[in-house]
C-alpha cells in the first residue's frame, strides 16, 4: 500500500535531520533546502540517498535538479530564465512552486527555491501517496463494498 502524505512527510523529516544535522522543528513545509536548512551541493546526492532507500524508489537527478534548462542558451539569458525557460521548468517540475522565483529568475537564485514542502509534492508524487482523510475514506468504501457483496450473497 503506498505511504500516507503523512508518511512521507516524516520520511523526508527523517532524511533531512539525518542528513543535514539540523533539528526537527527547522524542518518545516516552507523551509527551503538551501537558504534555510544549508544544504550544499553535496548534502543533495546524501539526501536522495536517503530518500531512495526510505521509499524503494529511484530519483533521476534531472527530475529534482534540471542544471540541463539553466546552462542552456535557448532558456536563460543575461543570467535570467526566459519565459520558455519557466515553461520548461514548470513542466519538468510540477511539484515546485515556482511563484516566487517567476519574479525574478535569475538563475543563481535558484538553488533556493526548493522548499521541504515541493520535495514531499514530488515524492508524494513518485510513491503514489494519499492523504490520510483519502485512505480512510478508501477503506471505508471497501469495507461497504464487502458488506453489500455478503448481503447479497445472503439474499441468494
Amino acid at each position: 500500500m503506498a505511504p500516507t502524505k503523512e508518511e512521507v512527510s516524516l520520511k523526508v523529516q527523517t532524511a533531512l535531520v539525518d542528513a543535514l544535522a539540523v533539528d526537527e522543528e527547522e524542518v518545516t513545509p516552507e523551509a527551503t533546502m538551501v537558504g534555510d536548512l544549508g544544504a550544499e551541493s553535496i548534502d543533495f546526492l546524501d539526501i536522495v540517498f536517503r530518500l531512495e532507500k526510505a521509499f524503494s524508489i529511484e530519483i533521476p537527478r534531472s527530475e529534482l535538479f534540471p542544471e540541463d534548462i539553466l546552462t542552456n542558451a535557448e532558456y536563460v539569458q543575461d543570467g535570467l530564465v526566459t519565459a520558455r525557460g519557466l515553461a520548461e521548468l514548470k513542466t519538468r517540475m510540477p511539484f515546485a512552486d515556482l511563484t516566487r522565483f517567476e519574479a525574478n529568475p535569475a538563475v543563481q537564485d535558484f538553488g533556493n527555491l526548493l522548499t521541504v514542502s515541493d520535495l514531499c509534492r514530488y515524492l508524494e508524487s513518485k510513491v503514489g501517496a494519499a492523504s490520510l482523510e483519502t485512505d480512510q475514506q478508501s477503506e471505508s468504501d471497501q469495507s461497504d463494498a464487502a458488506e453489500a457483496d455478503a448481503s447479497e450473497d445472503a439474499t441468494d
